[in-house]
């Protein structure tokens, strides 16, 4: 399909791309849940029914062109029908964070003034219910899961199959009428960015942003209708819209919803996708537990592992890449793949896996590797919310951990004077909601998009390499490049180290703090005979302590190598007595540390990090889990870390 096939009415909006769908391939599947333990399946055809059978009983409520309807709950193929079906209405989807706490949800609901909310379960109704009098424009509230909902007032509450068994008893001519005045320049969604700097702002994409990106996004990788995803990161990102919407509508693959989040290892398994994402720290969760794992094998398979992990390591990405390599080690590689690479990808979900992506955070180099010395065709993407994902993508046989790839089709990619990087495509969002000063601020008359991200175009690949975002990258007082976002993703290579924050802009040495992970940590206490009662206790254990310095220490060795970055060795660090929260604004939704507000939490623990401090006390506030608040004492020891010697390198910098 062409551009221009595009922009005809039968391809002019995503309820059109559903049509068309159901026309073309109707009994394939478009959709499968896992529910009960048993895998549930849709096709097209009968997707199409259920969404227009909604659609009308939406239009019944109230719902209209201009008009906005929040979405929130976890990914099932109901809540992705309701996305299409408010847009068949003329109404503009809203997905929203289902794990935000409700004053969250309250500044997004009044921001865009949200006529009529769909809300998964009773856990979601309970969090809208609570901030209802703040929401004037909201007039009805559909929820899906019915348990728990029998006593609750159910004058504006209605379910959602009531909502499709009125709609199944309407006239089809209003939603056809509302179908066809669909543009490709009309609103498809909008998305609210993560927030990592101040209040989210909404991001307004069309039809053709969402369209012609999945097109060519699609295209670049050969997605085809036989094609299947795993539907699991939050509805309200971007990624997933792209993924599970524009690229599903376009190609007509099938969406894979799992049964739960602690069921999602096992259904990944059992449906083995074609096609997957995950951000960083889903690669990392997955590789720490196989290392975990294999701690507790016998110490004939710990063995056999290390060993054809080594050769894998050797060649595994060259055979990805298609170069020579000889027939030894092929033979080899082939023995490993029985033994130890099937078996690992089998347990880990990704036997069938073609095109493997993963972004949002740069990946440790050594991550990145692990995944595509097995065979998997893991790749890099960069994208924004603003650019409807995607901005630059990896060529098959052209990976490389230290770069984001070459442009998508359709993108132009300049980089400024001071190193920032600009974009332009059909992708690029139409505005930020209500926000003009922002939007004319973010993208200039040219169509160009600020991306916030330093890098640079390598000359021998061509491709985009991101070194942090422009606003943490600075200098050492030495003159030094600080960077921290490359030494906090090797740190958090090591399966015992869940996150970890470096300071050092404008200072004379590098410091940092560091979340431990409790499952990887805690194995390890297990199996050594050492009790402890919380995360806080575990966290400050001598031997925890011990063993996280002599992580770091390897990572200032391998920093000490780059010539631009040695600068960023960490001298002084902290293990937190507390996890990361998004709850307690600490990291976005999307896992993403908000480095100014953890700056400003704990101001007290890095003036300890750089005054010599041998301890320090601190009292924290938390947020539970029903949104009472508390705080958390602790005394944290500030180790020291040996740092190798780069004076030449920090002089040759400046």
């Amino acid at each position: 399909m062409t551009a221009d096939m595009a922009q005809t009415p039968a391809m002019a909006s995503i309820p059109a791309l559903l049509a068309r769908n159901a026309a073309t391939f109707g009994a394939a599947p478009a959709y499968r849940e896992k529910e009960f333990g048993i895998w549930q399946s849709w096709s097209w055809a009968e997707a199409q029914d259920e969404i227009r059978a909604l659609a009308k009983g939406l239009i019944a409520k109230g719902a209209g062109p201009g008009d906005f309807v929040a979405i929130i709950g976890r990914n099932r193929p109901y809540l992705y029908w309701a996305m299409v079906a408010v847009q068949m209405t003329g109404a503009v989807p809203v997905p929203l964070y289902q794990d935000a706490v409700a004053e969250e949800m309250a500044y997004v609901l009044d921001h865009c003034g949200a006529k009529i909310v769909i809300a998964g379960d009773q856990e979601q109704v309970d969090k809208v219910l609570e901030i209802q009098d703040r929401l004037p424009n909201m007039a009805e509230m559909v929820y899906l899961d019915t348990r728990g909902m029998r006593k609750y007032d159910h004058t504006h509450l209605t379910s959602y199959a009531d909502v499709q068994a009125e709609g199944r008893s309407a006239d089809d001519a209003e939603l056809d009428r509302r179908i066809a005045a669909l543009g490709y320049d009309d609103t498809c969604v909008m998305l609210y960015t993560s927030g990592t700097t101040g209040k989210p702002k909404g991001v307004v994409l069309s039809n053709r942003n969402i369209i012609e990106t999945a097109r060519n996004s699609a295209e670049f990788d050969r997605l085809v209708q036989s094609d299947s995803v795993l539907a699991y990161l939050p509805m309200a990102w971007v990624g997933d819209f792209i993924f599970s919407i524009g690229q599903a509508y376009w190609t007509g693959f099938c969406v894979c919803c799992p049964e739960a989040q602690h069921t999602l290892v096992h259904d990944l398994r059992e449906i083995g996708p074609t096609y997957y994402f995950a951000p960083p720290r889903v690669f990392e969760t997955q590789l720490t537990n196989v290392m975990i794992r294999m701690e507790d094998a016998s110490p004939v398979k710990q063995r056999m592992f290390r060993y054809f992990m080594d050769h894998a390591r050797k060649v595994g990405p060259r055979l990805l890449d298609g170069e020579s390599v000889g027939g030894m080690d092929r033979l080899k590689y082939r023995l490993g793949e029985l033994c130890v690479y099937g078996p690992l990808k089998n347990t880990l979900g990704f036997s069938k896996v073609r095109v493997g992506y993963t972004a949002g955070e740069a990946i440790g180099p050594e991550i990145f590797d692990f995944y595509r010395s097995l065979g998997i065709n893991l790749k890099q993407l960069y994208g924004q919310t603003e650019a409807s994902v995607f901005i630059t993508q990896q060529p098959d046989n052209a990976v490389s951990p230290d770069t984001v790839g070459v442009p998508s089709p359709g993108v132009e990619i300049r980089i400024s004077d001071d190193g920032e990087v600009f974009y332009r495509s059909p992708g690029v969002f139409v505005e930020y909601y209500k926000n003009a000063e922002s939007t004319a601020g973010t993208k200039d008359a040219e169509g160009w998009v600020a991306t916030g991200d330093a890098g640079f175009i390598e000359e021998a690949t061509g491709q985009l390499r991101i070194i942090d975002r422009a606003k943490d990258v600075g200098k050492m007082a030495s003159g030094a490049l600080f960077a921290p976002k490359y030494v906090e993703n090797k740190l958090k290579f090591f399966p015992n180290i869940l996150e970890a924050v470096v300071f050092g802009n404008g200072r004379d040495q590098c410091t940092a703090f560091i979340n431990i992970d409790l499952t990887a940590v805690g194995n390890w206490a297990e199996r050594n005979n050492i009790a402890y009662a919380s995360y806080q206790e575990l966290a400050g254990h001598p031997q925890v302590l011990e063993t996280i310095r002599g992580h770091v220490e390897e990572v200032n060795a391998s920093v000490a190598e780059d010539e631009m970055l040695s600068g960023c060795q960490v001298h002084r660090f902290v293990v937190l007595h507390k996890e990361l929260d998004a709850d307690d604004g600490e990291m976005t939704r999307t896992r993403k540390v908000r480095r100014r507000i953890v700056e400003e939490k704990f101001s007290d623990l890095i003036t300890a990090l750089y005054d010599g401090s041998d301890d320090v006390s601190t009292v924290t506030e938390v947020t539970y889990e029903d949104g009472r608040k508390g705080s958390i004492s602790a005394t944290l020891k500030v180790v020291d870390a040996a740092v190798q010697d780069t004076g030449a390198r920090a002089v040759a910098a400046e």
